[in-house]
């Protein structure tokens, strides 16, 4: 995948860490070494001054006013909208504005369940559920990509069917093709695995679903970050995302939704701003995006989501993806050389973001994580929203090192020393 393309420079990280004002901070005594951006990444002056200059000479509602900063801030807010499709190949009036990817999934169960109770009359027959359909996901995804479909199956007496892994944490393809079949009406998948760190065979299971007539959902928040993302070349028809992972502020996410099932779905939440027609005992609605964006929307909070991606278009996604690729090799790779450290999908041949997830033998991953944050390391300790995958790895929790654009390979380098660190620490005590 990134094999062509040369990895960011050291030099060239250099100048991108000082677009970050928090990369300048001390924790412990100790320079910050920030590997938890799988968790949240942080933000350079440019997303910051986005929101902060929007708030400061334009802020206003937007589609409401007809005075000069509400036309001001509408056109910043819909440019904005077209800035997050070209970056991920959608078409303007294809991407919907969440809070966060969860709110995105929640979003398209939500419109399935109301369709299937009726709403949206026959043009939402395509997205109905009804009892003996089956709805498939994975063992390894986020709880966000899980629990709505569970509730959605609650809903509809629909089912859920749960692709499950190989002993390495790898999805079992051969298990995919007996459980898609034409009973199967959505199929939702992890793009990235925020544990494992691989980047899922999605074209497969894309090709699996086409060939029973069901939807995909595909589950973006580890991919948009650190990939080149084409939906349509993927061929998915919904996927989600968070802008708190891609260098954008919190409470922004967007869901992408295929311009003819966006048509005929009915909305999640209702209210203001997403009608046209209302009278006291019945209501029309917008055509989408706005059909499913009720309410006072996050205007300031979108403008630095585009300000987000542009930051990430002018450095090159592929030069971002290959720098990462080349450190989740190494924290693999020196990781894995520790006695007594497992890297969860190690063995996993798949290409992977730079990311890895371990289990030290005998340790807490809060201790380790603990370890670590007094050296200045952060880390995530814990599920990671993903019980399932760890329960079918067999453990409870594990530590998390995730890298990004401004990560150097002496912070990589400090993790992998820390944690042998960690361990020769706590092997003494004992």
């Amino acid at each position: 995948m990134t094999d062509s393309i040369a990895p960011l420079t050291e030099a060239e990280v250099q100048r991108l860490r000082a677009d970050f004002p928090i990369l300048q901070a001390e924790v412990n005594g100790h320079p910050l070494a920030y590997l938890d951006s799988g968790a949240t990444s942080q933000r350079p002056f440019a997303v910051l001054d986005a929101e902060r200059a929007f708030a400061s000479t334009m802020n206003s509602a937007v589609h409401r006013g007809a005075h000069t900063l509400a036309a001001e801030a509408t056109e910043l807010f819909e440019d904005a909208r077209a800035t997050v499709a070209r970056f991920v190949g959608a078409d303007d009036d294809e991407i919907v504005w969440t809070s966060n990817a969860t709110e995105a999934v929640n979003l398209v169960a939500y419109s399935i369940s109301n369709a299937s109770l009726g709403r949206g009359g026959a043009d939402a027959e395509r997205v109905r559920l009804r009892p003996g359909d089956e709805i498939v996901t994975t063992e390894m995804e986020h709880h966000a990509n899980l629990i709505p479909w569970q509730e959605l199956a609650a809903r509809t007496g629909a089912t859920l069917r749960v692709i499950p892994l190989e002993d390495s944490g790898a999805l079992r393809l051969d298990a995919a093709a007996e459980l898609i079949t034409e009973r199967t009406k959505l199929v939702a998948v992890t793009h990235v695995s925020n544990v494992l760190g691989v980047v899922n065979p999605v074209e497969q299971l894309v090709s699996l679903a086409r060939g029973v007539g069901a939807l995909v959902l595909l589950d973006a928040c580890q991919s948009a970050p650190h990939l080149p993302l084409d939906v349509k070349a993927l061929d998915v028809d919904f996927a989600v995302l968070s802008g708190h992972k891609m260098l954008g502020p919190t409470g922004i996410g967007a869901l992408y939704g295929r311009r003819e099932l966006l048509e005929v779905m009915p909305p999640f939440l209702t209210g203001g701003s997403m009608i046209t027609t209302v009278t006291t005992t019945e209501a029309e609605y917008l055509p989408p995006p706005q059909r499913f964006e009720a309410g006072t929307q996050r205007v300031s909070q979108a403008i630095a989501l585009a300000a987000a991606v542009d930051y990430l278009t002018a450095v090159g996604m592929p030069r971002i993806a290959a720098h990462e690729a080349a450190f989740g090799a190494r924290l693999v790779e020196g990781l894995s050389a520790i006695e007594g450290v497992r890297v969860l999908g190690a063995d996993i041949d798949l290409p992977r973001v730079g990311l890895a997830s371990f289990d030290v033998a005998g340790i807490h991953s809060h201790d380790v994580g603990q370890y670590l944050d007094d050296l200045g390391i952060a880390v995530r300790v814990g599920h990671h929203c993903a019980q399932p995958l760890h329960r079918r790895l067999g453990i409870t929790s594990s530590t998390r090192a995730s890298t990004y654009l401004y990560t150097t390979d002496a912070e990589v380098d400090a993790v992998i020393a820390g944690v042998a660190g960690a361990i020769d620490f706590f092997r003494r005590g004992a």
